[in-house]
């Protein structure tokens, strides 16, 4: 495989992109700094690594005990995915259906609750946090999502409860404070359009916390991230801070698309002509790992696509999603005996995309990432 070049201005990390012509100012090897409009300094490596809702191969995903270990292993940004409770509190789960990640159906005072929606065009059946106040869902604790894969994480089955935002920004401060350094967060609004209409929206409250702990700026310490673009334009108008647009696979249509009648798919919003639009309003783009390295028929890794060289051209940075370790989650050609929950040549598969010239990664196992990211900062 050959080795790729680093681009100086995808070196910046939302450094003149997110900040404007002039701001940024290449730090040492492997690293980028920026001033903001305020003059605060900023620095991230390149290729960054996100703990992806924590350090989700280890501990129950969206749990202190996650992040704190994210963190702790060295997770240069880590992720939350934010979901509205009844009341208007934003509560971390990747999803609003809380069946597979809480104890909820062992509590008979909630039985009434499980009932059948339709979220983005698709039916669940289990309890939702927009049908729970924030102290009922107080009463409840999380647990591991994937246990057949994940067999080690039931041990922390019920240790952690579900953490607001808010006490996740308080976190950041904290740990800000004792590292000596800024905390970077990766925040995603989960299902904006559904949650809209409920009276729930998501983007103001967001902007609201952010704003309460300066956070708000261009060069404050997190991205913000949706895979429904009109919510990150609409975060635009209230916050300055550096936004993502996550990508499907190149056949996935953005639900607000799909709400609003807009026939463009995610292989649209990928040729040159998308990901210019994308960039009159974000900072990078979020794709998943197929549409940088498509799979054969045999679930092999194929050839790497140009988008990582038509973002760049279109001053986006990529933070693809999700590299995990177990066989179960990689192509076919880096997996490892039989066992599916087995660990394959993951190594080998961070490597690959990394060669590609991608920005950052969102991984499960930080750790391991971050020991592939390595060789690649240092060039």
């Amino acid at each position: 495989m050959q080795k790729r070049q680093q681009q100086p201005g995808r070196r910046t990390v939302l450094g003149a992109a997110a900040l404007g012509a002039g701001a940024a100012v290449l730090g040492g090897a492997g690293q980028a700094s920026a001033a903001g409009r305020d003059g605060a300094p900023r620095e991230l490596p390149v290729p960054l690594i996100v703990g992806h809702r924590g350090a989700s191969g280890y501990r129950p995903e969206h749990t202190f005990g996650s992040y704190q270990l994210a963190l702790d292993m060295g997770a240069d940004v880590i992720e939350q995915d934010l979901v509205p409770t009844k009341d208007g509190h934003l509560v971390c789960r990747h999803e609003n259906d809380i069946t597979a990640t809480t104890d909820v159906s062992a509590h008979p005072e909630f039985a009434d609750r499980k009932t059948t929606k339709t979220v983005d065009g698709v039916q669940l059946t289990g309890w939702f946090t927009e049908d729970f106040t924030l102290a009922e869902l107080k009463t409840l604790r999380a647990k591991e999502r994937i246990p057949g894969t994940r067999q080690h994480n039931t041990l922390y089955d019920g240790r952690w409860q579900v953490p607001t935002f808010e006490e996740v920004l308080q976190w950041a401060e904290r740990e800000g404070r004792k590292r000596g350094r800024r905390v970077w967060l990766h925040i995603e609004t989960k299902h904006p359009t559904y949650f809209r209409k409920l009276g729930l929206g998501l983007e103001e409250r967001v902007a609201e916390a952010l704003r309460a702990h300066g956070r708000h700026r261009r060069n404050s310490p997190n991205f913000l991230q949706s895979f429904e673009p009109s919510s990150i334009q609409r975060l635009g108008k209230l916050v300055d801070c550096p936004k993502v647009v996550l990508l499907g696979t190149l056949k996935d249509r953005p639900w607000d698309f799909v709400a609003s009648g807009d026939p463009r798919t995610v292989a649209d919003l990928v040729k040159p002509e998308g990901l210019r639009w994308i960039a009159g309003f974000a900072e990078g783009i979020g794709p998943d790992l197929t549409v940088i390295i498509p799979r054969d028929k045999d679930n092999k890794l194929g050839t790497p696509t140009s988008v990582v060289k038509d973002a760049h051209a279109a001053g986006l940075v990529l933070h693809p999603y999700t590299v995990r370790n177990e066989n179960t989650f990689l192509p076919a050609d880096f997996r490892k005996g039989t066992d599916p929950n087995a660990y394959g040549d993951s190594l080998g598969v961070f490597k690959a995309y990394l060669a590609t010239g991608i920005d950052g990664l969102f991984s499960d196992n930080c750790d391991t990432a971050l020991l592939a990211a390595a060789e690649f900062r240092k060039r």
